[in-house]
C-alpha cells in the first residue's frame, strides 16, 4: 500500500503554518513537530495487546501451570534464622528476598547471600528482569563503606563465608560505576578477610577500562552473565551484544580470574542453541562455571515461557558442558547464579578458609591483650 496519495487533488489544502511553495507538504499532512510516519487514517487493527502486554487484552496468555518438579522448599533453619534476624535488625536487604530465590534457605544456611549495589534503577529495560527500569539516583560515593560494614555483621555474627554483589546497569556513569565495584570489593576483603566475594557485573558498554579497575580489585569470582542464546538477545537483552559479553569473560579469564557464566533456559531457545553457546563461550572465553536454570516470567508483562525444561534435559545439559571442558556446571530447574557459589571458590580458588581464621584470631588476641 503506498504511503501517500500519488495524484494528488489541486484543490487540496496546504498544512497549517507549512511555508507556502513548498513541494509535497500538501500530500503529506502532518502536524508540526509531528512524528514524520504517523498515519492520519486508524490502523487497520492493532498488536499492541500481544507485545509483552498481557493485561487482559483479547489475547491474553493464559500462565503455563508449574510443573511438579519447580516447588521450593521452605527456608528455616537455624542457621537461616541467624542470618535473617540480622538483616531484619539492621535493614539489610539482598537480592535473594526481592527476587524470591527458590534457593534463598539453602543458601542462607550454607552461608551465601547475594547483595546488589549502585542503586535499584536500571538503565536497560531486559525483557526477563522485574528490576525497574529509569534515571537512578545520584551516585552515593559512600555506598562501598557502608556495604563492606554491614557484610561485617553477616560475616561475624551469622557466618557468611561468601558474598555475591551484583549491581544494575549503571550506563549514565562514565565508567559505568565501576570506581564504586572496585572500591566495594577493597573495602569487604578488608573488613571480611576470611569471606570469599564473587562479583556479578554488567558489560560497562565495553568499556575495558571499568573492567580493568574491577579486575584489579581481584575478586575470587568474575561473573558476567549472557543470559540466553545470541538468537534471542534481541527480545531478551536489548541493549546488550552477545560477543561483547565474550569478550568480557576472556579479559577476565585472561588476567587470571576465575570466570563464571549463567544462563535461562525455557524462554524460547533451542537445545541445540544452548550447546553452540557452551562451544562459543569455551573456545572464544575459556569459562570455567557455566550456570543453568529455568525462567520464571515475574509479571505478565515480561517475556512469557516457552517452555518448562525438564530435569532429563538439565542433567543433559551438565554432561554436555563438562565434556566440553567447563570446571563446573550448575544445571537444574532451581538453578540461579549464585547457587553452589560458595562450594565453587572453594574448589577453584584456593581460597584457605581456615587459615583466614586462624589468622583473625590471631589478630584479635594480640589487639585485645592488655598492655603492660
Amino acid at each position: 500500500m503506498p504511503l501517500s496519495d500519488p495524484n494528488p487533488s489541486p484543490s487540496a489544502p496546504e498544512t497549517a503554518g507549512a511555508a507556502p511553495g513548498r513541494k509535497g507538504l500538501t500530500r503529506h499532512p502532518r502536524p508540526l513537530g509531528g512524528d514524520p510516519v504517523r498515519r492520519l487514517d486508524k490502523p487497520l487493527f492493532s498488536l499492541t495487546d500481544q507485545v509483552i502486554n498481557n493485561s487482559g487484552g483479547p489475547s491474553t496468555m493464559a500462565p503455563k501451570r508449574k510443573p511438579a518438579w519447580l516447588r521450593a522448599k521452605l527456608p528455616g533453619g537455624p542457621d537461616y534464622l541467624r542470618l535473617r534476624n540480622i538483616l531484619s535488625e539492621h535493614k539489610l536487604h539482598t537480592v535473594c528476598e526481592e527476587a524470591g530465590c527458590p534457593n534463598m534457605g539453602e543458601c542462607w544456611a550454607r552461608g551465601v547471600a547475594t547483595i546488589m549495589i549502585l542503586g535499584d534503577t536500571c538503565t536497560r529495560s531486559c525483557g526477563f528482569c522485574n528490576v525497574k527500569t529509569g534515571k537512578p539516583p545520584v551516585l552515593d560515593t559512600d555506598e562501598p563503606r557502608r556495604v563492606a560494614d554491614s557484610l561485617r555483621l553477616m560475616y561475624e555474627g551469622a557466618g557468611l563465608k561468601h558474598i555475591v554483589i551484583t549491581s544494575v546497569n549503571r550506563d549514565e556513569l562514565p565508567d559505568g560505576g565501576a570506581a564504586i565495584w572496585a572500591e566495594t570489593v577493597l573495602r569487604t576483603r578488608e573488613k571480611c578477610p576470611g569471606m570469599s566475594i564473587e562479583v556479578l557485573i554488567p558489560d560497562f558498554l565495553g568499556d575495558w577500562d571499568a573492567l580493568q579497575t574491577v579486575i584489579d580489585a581481584r575478586p575470587e569470582i568474575l561473573n558476567h552473565n549472557l543470559e540466553t542464546v545470541r538468537r534471542m538477545y534481541p527480545a531478551v537483552r536489548p541493549q546488550a551484544k552477545f560477543d561483547r559479553s565474550l569478550e568480557l569473560l576472556r579479559r577476565g579469564k585472561e588476567q587470571g580470574l576465575v570466570t563464571k557464566s549463567g544462563i535461562m533456559v525455557g524462554i524460547g531457545e533451542r537445545d541445540e542453541e544452548v550447546l553452540e553457546l557452551m562451544d562459543d563461550v569455551r573456545e572464544h572465553a575459556a569459562t570455567d562455571v557455566l550456570t543453568i536454570g529455568q525462567y520464571l516470567q515475574p509479571t505478565p508483562n515480561h517475556l512469557p515461557i516457552d517452555r518448562f525444561v525438564t530435569p532429563e534435559t538439565f542433567h543433559r545439559y551438565r554432561d554436555q558442558g563438562l565434556a566440553r571442558g567447563f570446571k563446573v556446571v550448575e544445571s537444574g530447574p532451581m538453578v540461579r547464579s549464585s547457587y553452589h557459589a560458595d562450594k565453587q571458590a572453594d574448589e577453584l580458588t584456593g581460597i584457605d578458609r581456615a587459615q583466614f581464621e586462624r589468622f583473625s584470631d590471631l589478630v584479635n588476641k594480640q589487639t585485645t591483650r592488655p598492655s603492660n
